[in-house]
């Protein structure tokens, strides 16, 4: 490449849209309407994703993001404080679990989109 890029981002759909943009808020990110039917949903200035009030089940179903985090412990201390899987029908968590490259949880949304949440090994 001959230049420099700046962020990836990916596009996420959304079975209920209003329901999983109210979850994203929750979750942390910062919501910026886009389009009556499409959010950029921002951690940071280089961190974020595009979710659509667009629904595929095979593609939401199919779908995963991995968000490398600094602090797995305290990641899962705050999103399990929120009470996010008692708030939403869908929405579940598995333990911390420890593999050779470093430890992650996984977090399914609203829509069935698999987020890993992850900490590498140093």
């Amino acid at each position: 490449m001959n230049y420099k890029a700046k962020s990836i981002r990916t596009f996420l759909g959304a079975k209920n849209y209003n329901e999983s943009r109210t979850f994203y808020t929750e979750l942390g990110f910062e919501e910026v309407v886009l389009s009556p039917k499409m959010s950029l949903f921002k951690l940071n200035e280089d961190l974020g994703f595009y979710l659509q009030d667009y629904y595929v089940k095979k593609w939401c179903n199919n779908s995963m993001v991995f968000l490398e985090v600094d602090d797995l412990d305290k990641c899962w201390n705050e999103l399990h404080g929120k009470d996010l899987d008692g708030k939403y029908k869908y929405v579940r968590f598995t333990e911390i679990k420890q593999f050779d490259w470093g430890r992650e949880f996984f977090m399914h949304d609203p829509s069935g989109v698999l987020w890993h949440f992850g900490e590498f090994n140093d």
